[in-house]
């Protein structure tokens, strides 16, 4: 188990606290200078920082304490059995492949210990060659064999896909997955990709400005961000304000009522965190709503009649704006279906009906507003 806590304040700042299982996969996520590389470079022992306060410890016993001010602990960088995997491969280019992977073992091993590390590698009869000669997505995986060749007890890879191109990356996201089922080690991976997080983690860190804001599956993050920041950190567009009213607690679900805008009242799950006329912010998931042509009279409950301003093609999905009728100052932006679009007939300016199932609606607290 890797148990990561750190504090700085200078030259980077850091509040950042999480933990990683063996044979887990990590994904901390935020915006450049977020300090999702200072993090691993903290683990590693590579950052320069005589205030750095907290703990890393990586395994059982003493053996496994890499830092930990309270006790005035903090081995060297080759004390430390991590491997480390940088974004844009730091081989030594006067070096053969062999050699750069060499460098990283100790005590020294036998060839054959080499020959079927490249051979697990898929870099078999390129031991000899230098980076020069090698694909960028051959010269990843000697960085990786060259991180694995520590017999590291965590893997820390900083962005390790983002220089190869789309079909070599795919190819090195199953020799990850391959990698995983054989080495029951914490693994941490920096990634500014969110598709990529989403695809690669089971539990991603969002950090902004060096804090880590919220842990969680990607599911759990991206569907329900704990407040506004971590939502746009996320990439989540449609972020509201409102005003959320707890009604009765009878039955096995307790409702309230969601007020955007003072002009529409949504009927939201109450899950008890929120007091009564707390200021929200809010976020759509766009997957669960039902779009539907407009029709005539009376809507119903949580049903919103809204005008289609915008259709912006992209193959099979449409990037579509709508203008609910009686909130004009508010725009929902909606991936739909180019398929569905045409069933209805849709086009720029025509009438449609989005029905919002409460489920539908995360409402995260302004700061100040959760029921005591």
């Amino acid at each position: 188990m890797l148990d990561v806590q750190l504090l700085n304040h200078s030259p980077v700042r850091l509040d950042a606290s999480f933990t990683c299982a063996p044979g887990e996969l990590l994904a901390l996520v935020g915006p450049s200078g977020s300090g999702k590389t200072s993090v691993l470079r903290a683990i590693a022992g590579l950052l320069d920082s005589p205030g750095l306060t907290g703990h890393v410890l990586a395994g059982d016993g003493e053996r496994g304490v890499w830092m930990d001010s309270a006790r005035g602990i903090r081995l060297s960088p080759q004390q430390r059995r991590v491997g480390l995997v940088f974004q844009h491969y730091a081989l030594f280019p006067h070096l053969s492949a062999l050699q750069n992977v060499a460098l990283a073992t100790h005590p020294v091993k036998a060839p054959a210990y080499f020959e079927d590390l490249f051979q697990r590698m898929g870099l078999a009869g390129l031991e000899q060659r230098k980076p020069s000669q090698l694909s960028g997505g051959q010269q990843q995986r000697v960085a990786l064999a060259r991180a694995l060749a520590r017999e590291p007890q965590v893997l820390l890879l900083d962005e390790p896909f983002s220089a190869v191109d789309a079909p070599t990356r795919q190819a090195l996201y199953r020799e990850l997955a391959l990698l995983r089922q054989s080495l029951a080690i914490p693994m941490v991976l920096v990634t500014h990709d969110l598709h990529e997080a989403r695809r690669l983690a089971d539990r991603v860190v969002i950090l902004d400005a060096g804090e880590s804001l919220q842990i969680g599956t990607p599911a759990k993050v991206f569907a329900s961000p704990r407040n506004a920041r971590v939502a746009e950190l996320v990439g989540i567009q449609n972020l509201f304000s409102g005003r959320f009213f707890r009604d009765s607690d009878e039955g096995p679900t307790a409702w309230g009522r969601l007020a955007w805008s003072n002009a529409v009242s949504l009927r939201v799950v109450d899950k008890g965190r929120l007091s009564d006329g707390a200021e929200v912010s809010w976020v759509l998931a766009a997957e669960l709503l039902d779009v539907g042509a407009a029709t005539a009279g009376p809507q119903g409950d949580n049903t919103l009649a809204c005008t289609l301003t915008e259709v912006l093609p992209l193959g099979e999905i449409s990037v579509c704006t709508l203008v609910p009728d009686v909130i004009e100052d508010q725009r929902l932006t909606l991936n739909l279906s180019t398929a569905l679009l045409r069933q209805l007939g849709a086009v720029r300016g025509s009438r449609l009906t989005l029905q919002v199932p409460p489920e539908a609606v995360h409402i995260m607290p302004v700061l100040g507003h959760r029921r005591s």
